[in-house]
């Protein structure tokens, strides 16, 4: 099914989307790398965070709630729903071998954001526009961030993906500001990324790079 979004739904701003990972840091603390991101223009950002125990991860992700909430951008939670409800996140990404999607919306309530991940676009198409807000497709290119990552789709696979479903799309996987735009031109909402703004020198300026390339494929 497709159409607008229920009153009590919003389209989450995908343009620059950052994958927060407290392992991807080059051990600065994953809330100073957050907070220079938003300040260069990420516009959501998601905790993933595969080795910390529940109560260590409501905590990062209360830390995270606290920082963002006041600047307007969400959190959403990686995999994890009950870490997002217990933390009071603005919503959840589900992954193809996680919770169901609709068990995910049923936990966290018709206001909250909720993504799901698509490597295909009969993935994508069984993504119900009814419970979810938008799908993350790919690996886009090729990548180190994820051990278990599906064999990448390349542009016309994301491209392909894009045109199965109503819902926005954002491009994940080996993404930089270097090939951002060719991603977003292929009819993505925006680019995901870890490593090259979690793992970058200055994750400010990083942010600042992606959202530009962003720009450029969204007029071509």
């Amino acid at each position: 099914m497709s159409g607008p979004l229920p009153p009590s739904r919003r389209a989450p701003d995908l343009s620059v989307y950052l994958v927060a990972d407290p392992t991807a840091t080059r051990g600065r603390p994953l809330l100073d790398v957050v907070a220079a991101a938003v300040r260069g223009g990420a516009t959501l950002v998601q905790l993933r965070d595969k080795e910390g125990g529940g109560r260590a991860t409501v905590e990062g992700a209360r830390a995270l709630v606290a920082l963002l909430r006041p600047l307007g951008v969400p959190l959403v939670v990686n995999d994890r729903v009950d870490v997002a409800v217990a933390a009071g996140a603005d919503g959840a990404h589900v992954g193809q071998r996680d919770l169901p999607a609709a068990d995910a919306r049923r936990l966290l309530g018709p206001e909250a954001i909720l993504g799901v991940s698509a490597s295909s676009a009969a993935e994508a198409r069984a993504v119900d526009d009814d419970v979810a807000d938008y799908v993350g497709a790919g690996p886009v290119f090729a990548t180190g961030s994820k051990a278990d990552a599906e064999p990448p789709t390349g542009l016309d696979g994301l491209a392909a993906i894009c045109a199965a479903t109503a819902l926005p799309v954002v491009g994940i996987g080996g993404i930089t500001a270097d090939n951002a735009a060719s991603v977003v031109a292929t009819g993505a909402r925006g680019v995901s990324v870890i490593s090259a703004v979690c793992g970058a020198d200055d994750p400010e300026a990083a942010v600042r790079a992606l959202a530009r390339a962003v720009r450029a494929g969204a007029t071509r």
